[in-house]
C-alpha cells in the first residue's frame, strides 16, 4: 500500500511539473503582457499607468496588435504619452500620427475618441485614468466602462495587466484565457484567478504574463481551436528544443 501511494505521489508530482513546464512554454512562445512589450512598467508609478491607458485605448479598436503597438510608438515619439497629452493635440495632428502607425480606416474615429476621453477625464478624473483607483472596487470597472469608446474589451485589457497593482484591482480571469487554459490542459473547467496564480507560481512566471499569453493563444486560434489537438500538441506552441 505504501508503495502504491508513493508511486501515485510520484505520478502526481511529475504531472504538476509537466503542467508548470507547459505553462512556462506558453509564455515563452506567445509572449506575455502587452504593456511589457511596449516598455511600460505599470508597477512603477501612475505616469506609467497613464501610458498604459493610452495604449489600451489603441488596442481597443478593431485593429491588429502590431498596428496598435506601432501607433503607440509613433505617438510617444511625438510626445503624446497619455490620453491627457492626446487631448492637448488637435485632431488633425492626431490623425497624421494615427495614419503613420497604420490606423487609416479608424484615424478620425480614434482621434475623436481620444479627445472625448480626455474631456471626460478632465471633467470627472482630474485628467488621469488612475484617479479612478480611489473608487471602491465594485465601482471601478463601471467607471472605466463609462469612458467614451472603452467598453468591456478595453476595460478588461487595461485592468488585467494591472492586477494586484492596487488592492481594488482584481478582475476575474479573462474567459479567453480560461478557454485556452482548458484547451492546453492547464486549467480545469471553472478555474479562476486563484488557480491561474498557483499555476503561474509553479511555472515561475508572473500571473499577468500567463493570462496574457493564454489570451494571445485564444485570439490566434479563433474558431479553429476545436481543430487543434490541444495540450502539448497545440499547434501554436513552439516545440521544446
Amino acid at each position: 500500500m505504501t508503495s502504491e501511494r508513493s508511486r501515485a505521489s510520484q505520478r502526481a508530482g511529475r504531472h504538476r511539473t509537466g503542467v508548470a513546464s507547459l505553462a512556462a512554454r506558453v509564455v515563452e512562445s506567445l509572449g506575455g503582457r502587452y504593456s511589457v512589450e511596449l516598455g511600460i512598467d505599470v508597477d512603477a508609478n501612475e505616469d506609467e499607468i497613464e501610458r498604459w491607458a493610452l495604449a489600451a485605448t489603441l488596442f481597443g479598436a478593431r485593429i491588429s496588435a502590431t498596428i496598435a503597438e506601432r501607433t503607440f510608438a509613433m505617438l510617444e515619439q511625438a510626445g503624446v504619452r497619455s490620453i491627457a497629452d492626446a487631448g492637448r493635440r488637435d485632431v488633425g495632428t492626431l490623425i497624421e500620427l494615427l495614419d503613420a502607425g497604420g490606423y487609416a480606416r479608424y484615424d478620425l474615429r480614434t482621434a475623436e475618441r481620444l479627445h472625448a476621453i480626455a474631456r471626460a477625464l478632465e471633467t470627472d478624473r482630474h485628467g488621469r485614468v488612475s484617479s479612478a483607483f480611489d473608487l471602491p472596487a465594485d465601482q471601478l470597472e463601471s467607471a472605466l466602462d463609462a469612458l467614451p469608446g472603452w467598453g468591456p474589451v478595453t476595460v478588461g485589457l487595461f485592468l488585467r495587466e494591472l492586477r494586484g497593482v492596487r488592492p481594488g484591482i482584481s478582475p476575474p480571469l479573462d474567459r479567453r484565457a480560461a478557454q485556452a487554459g482548458e484547451h492546453l490542459g492547464l486549467l480545469a473547467p471553472g478555474a479562476g484567478v486563484v488557480e491561474l496564480c498557483e499555476l503561474a507560481a509553479a511555472a515561475q512566471s508572473d500571473a499577468r504574463d500567463l493570462e496574457a499569453a493564454l489570451v494571445r493563444l485564444s485570439l490566434a486560434h479563433g474558431r479553429r481551436m476545436r481543430d487543434c489537438p490541444g495540450g502539448r500538441n497545440c499547434t501554436l506552441i513552439t516545440a521544446p528544443s
